[in-house]
């Protein structure tokens, strides 16, 4: 469960990206990003088993806590542009929808999926 929990939460994120990259397809100097979620889901998987980084203790309240691996916002890169624009702007309108397209499409297979487990876990519960 932790898996799909963890692969919903990045999903929901991408979107989030690749839902600014769309809306600033025509701000100068906008640089378009997008997740990589292979590393992305591998780390949430790691620390959620525990694999995470050692957790440091804060003497001061104004401390940053550190140690914890690093959240998906951490994995978040620009995206590699095929052609530049004069406004230096490197969204670019098809690659985005793509991804926008198949990103809500694996969202989507995410919450099939997850609704499933839930309804046999319930049935199996109810003895159904």
């Amino acid at each position: 469960m932790r898996f799909h929990q963890a692969a919903f939460k990045l999903q929901a994120y991408r979107q989030e990206l690749l839902a600014s990259n769309i809306a600033n397809a025509d701000t100068p100097h906008f640089k378009a990003r997008d997740i990589d979620f292979k590393g992305a889901l591998q780390n949430a998987i790691s620390e959620a088993k525990g694999g995470g980084g050692v957790g440091l203790d804060t003497t001061h309240q104004a401390h940053i806590a550190g140690g914890a691996a690093a959240g998906a916002e951490n994995f978040a890169m620009y995206r590699t542009e095929f052609q530049s624009a004069v406004d230096g702007n490197t969204v670019n309108m098809d690659i985005e929808r793509a991804a926008f397209a198949e990103n809500a499409l694996r969202y989507e297979a995410s919450v099939t999926f997850i609704s499933g487990m839930f309804r046999s876990m319930n049935t199996a519960l109810t003895g159904q």
